[in-house]
């Protein structure tokens, strides 16, 4: 089941979410700086131990202070206008983090927006790479069964809400 929700996703009820991150992990702007607030500082204490994560793949911590019991941190792309493997990275982003949840069983995921806000990915198309990755992962995994989209602003909602009626 694939689901669309326009709110924070901080206060998601799922087994995961997953954090837009950097490449450090130590928290940072938008998401990723709302998660680590929301989890409290023992998230940051673990990230550290992590150390960090490249573009296009994903680790897995606890949840603390979330209703969810996991965060999956991914690093999605920074947009350079789509010929530096974008693409390819923002798909593998999404890939892993689900490659994580059916690895630890997870029944539910939730995604933010990832790459589309101080890293310019267009919303369209990293929206387009989003749901047919998770298209195309569901069809060949049984974990996660829930995936839900969260979309924090109008704009990004409706275009998710367009591609998944697909």
């Amino acid at each position: 089941m694939v689901e669309l929700v326009k709110g924070d996703i901080t206060l998601m009820d799922v087994d995961a979410i997953v954090n837009a991150a950097n490449e450090s992990l130590l928290g940072g702007g938008g998401v990723d700086g709302a998660i680590h607030r929301a989890a409290g500082p023992q998230l940051l204490a673990e990230c550290r131990t992590l150390g960090g994560c490249p573009t296009g793949e994903a680790r897995i911590t606890r949840g603390y202070n979330l209703k969810a019991r996991y965060i999956i941190h991914t690093v999605g792309p920074v947009w350079h206008g789509g010929s530096r493997g974008e693409a390819k990275l923002l798909a593998s982003a999404y890939w892993n983090s689900l490659q994580l949840a059916a690895d630890y069983s997870l029944k539910s995921i939730a995604f933010p927006n990832i790459s589309t806000g101080v890293y310019g990915y267009p919303k369209r198309e990293a929206a387009e790479i989003a749901t047919r990755t998770v298209n195309e992962f569901k069809q060949q995994n049984l974990h996660p069964e829930r995936v839900v989209f969260v979309c924090f602003d109008d704009d990004s909602y409706q275009i998710y809400k367009e591609m998944l009626k697909r």
